[in-house]
């Protein structure tokens, strides 16, 4: 078969270019290995390869580990299912190789986005042209802005990956084209920014991934309180370039960017803000609060430096970091603040629900919700946030289906990939959840989330070894954190070694200054079965108002309790009926 193409097997629509796995015209997430793996097998359809081929043709002049094939099949399994005759789709021939069993053909459409009616695009981070690498945050944060604005276009007709898979290419040795493959996508967005005190150029171009032509180029000189000027115009090259017809209320929205200045000091302090924040550490958290509120000194109605505000305080309380009871009247106040002097802030309304969502606040909060991904479609952690709300309501399905929307945006992105693990977690799909995780960890190796979620998720498989093997990863790369320490303490609990259990159990509680979540407490007494102390946990959750109750319900660990009345007294003091 020749390259180029879409196949078809199956229920499945496989896009070649793009690398893209579809199902009912829905992606099917895979990691960009896995799906390069794929294709090899599915254009050798019927022929057996050998590992050594696959190897050449997947890993090219790459060592690596004996195991990783053999890994990627057995992934590629679990996303694929068995074939419509109940065999396995990939076939193993033992001292052969490998061959793709199931029949293939063309498949007779080809729209962009292998199946979907829109185009996906990248924006790549922009160079930063400024002696010396002080001014990142300066380019970085242009980045950020632009895949915003594009992003809101017309999301019916253009897909723009998020900002974390984006960064994953700065600097990056790689063509278009394998850029393209790793993230299925058709069109390029590349620049650089040069800053000379408050006088910018920025250079632009966008390139077609698929004979890598460059369709459109444009230099701007301006003063830096016009860079949303910049924005805008690029937006309207890029929708003219690829044909998509703007509504006249996305007309008009770019024509209120294109008019909007911005106090350059402010608009720097966010930039700012947003790459302390984009730290996930409590000093970085710290300092972002501190460069939002420098930010509103210079431009008191700065929506997005409000938003900034709300995010870092919410991020602080989830983390454990601070009270919730101290934090979420700030963060709530803030995003109030944000939709208030810009009711087109999709990102406002996104924080706004994200901290009633883990307060407690369920009165109109879908709404909030549903505002946010209208304003702003291509924010990829909201619709995250959004499928936290609809598992917490019960909605499984469609909260897989919005979380699955969040990886598309944003695939490279290891928080989003553990993010999809645990809904499926607490969907109980114990085997896709393991899927989304071990991809997450392909990604990045070290974060220590994942190792916690393939932890708890082989607790529930009894693949006792494997979750005492992740929770022990996951103490080390959170240096010891007492998220993880809970977590392992889960494991030896359940693999019936009480007095590890125990061990660790007492040095979490002399951990002193660190904060130590009673909700993982309660999870650990929990899945040992010993209610007594697992509610008087949850109780304690419960008082210190703990972000993590929102899990309650669909928390496996919790399922022995879930006859008892103290159990639902709770939930209803949580908001559940």
């Amino acid at each position: 078969m020749a390259s180029g193409s879409q196949y078809e097997f199956g229920s499945y629509c496989l896009d070649v270019p793009g690398g893209t796995l579809f199902r009912g015209g829905k992606r099917v997430p895979l990691s960009p290995k896995s799906a390069e793996l794929l294709v090899a097998l599915v254009e050798a359809a019927g022929r057996v390869l050998t590992r050594e081929q696959l190897l050449l043709q997947v890993w090219p002049g790459v060592v690596i580990e004996e195991g990783s094939l053999s890994s990627h099949i057995s992934t590629l399994r679990k996303s694929l299912g068995t074939a419509p005759n109940g065999q396995d789709f990939i076939e193993t021939l033992p001292k052969r190789g490998y061959r793709f069993a199931a029949d293939v053909k063309r498949a007779r459409l080809n729209v962009p986005g292998g199946g979907m009616d829109r185009a996906m695009l990248v924006v790549l981070p922009f160079e930063n042209l400024t002696a010396g690498d002080r001014y990142d945050y300066f380019s970085d944060g242009l980045t950020e802005e632009m895949i915003t604005e594009l992003a809101c276009l017309s999301p019916e007709h253009l897909g723009v990956i998020a900002r974390t898979s984006a960064m994953q290419f700065k600097s990056t040795s790689k063509s278009v084209k394998q850029i393209g493959r790793d993230l299925g996508v058709s069109y390029v967005v590349e620049g650089s920014v040069r800053r000379a005190g408050e006088r910018l150029r920025i250079t632009v171009q966008l390139i077609r991934v698929s004979d890598e032509s460059h369709l459109w180029a444009q230099n701007y000189e301006r003063e830096l309180h016009d860079v949303l000027e910049v924005q805008a115009e690029v937006a309207r090259a890029v929708a003219r370039e690829i044909q998509i017809k703007l509504t006249p209320h996305e007309k008009q929205r770019l024509d209120t960017d294109k008019t909007r200045s911005i106090n350059p000091q402010a608009y720097e302090l966010y930039l700012r803000g947003r790459h302390f924040w984009y730290r996930r550490t409590e000093e970085g958290m710290r300092k972002s609060i501190e460069c939002f509120e420098q930010a509103l000194r210079y431009q008191p109605d700065f929506a997005a430096a409000y938003d900034g505000i709300s995010d870092a305080h919410t991020m602080l309380a989830c983390r454990g970091m601070t009270p919730a009871v101290e934090s979420f009247p700030k963060a709530k106040s803030a995003a109030r603040h944000a939709v208030k002097l810009q009711p087109e802030l999709g990102e406002g309304f996104a924080s706004l629900a994200h901290v009633r969502l883990h307060d407690w606040d369920w009165v109109g909060l879908e709404s909030d919700f549903q505002r946010a991904a209208e304003l702003a479609p291509g924010y990829a952690v909201a619709h995250y946030w959004y499928a936290e709300y609809l598992m917490a309501m019960d909605r499984t399905v469609e909260a897989i289906e919005r979380v699955q929307y969040a990886w598309e945006l944003d695939p490279l992105n290891s928080v989003i990939n553990a993010s999809m693990g645990m809904i499926r977690y607490l969907a109980h799909d114990y085997d896709g959840a393991l899927v989304d995780l071990r991809r997450g960890l392909e990604i990045d190796p070290t974060h220590y989330v994942s190792h916690l979620r393939v932890g708890l998720v082989c607790l529930q498989k009894n693949l006792l070894n494997e979750a005492l093997d992740a929770m022990r990863q996951a103490v080390t790369h959170s240096g010891g954190g007492t998220e993880a320490l809970a977590g392992l303490a889960q494991a030896y609990g359940v693999a019936g070694d009480k007095v590890t259990m125990r061990k660790i159990m007492q040095e979490l509680a002399a951990s002193g200054h660190r904060h130590v979540s009673p909700y993982n407490i309660a999870r650990v007494y929990g899945a040992i079965d010993d209610k007594q102390r697992a509610l008087e946990w949850l109780e304690r959750a419960y008082w210190e108002h703990n972000p993590d109750l929102i899990e309650l319900t669909r928390e496996p660990s919790f399922a022995s309790l879930r006859s008892d009345a103290k159990f639902r007294e709770l939930t209803k003091q949580v908001g559940w009926t």
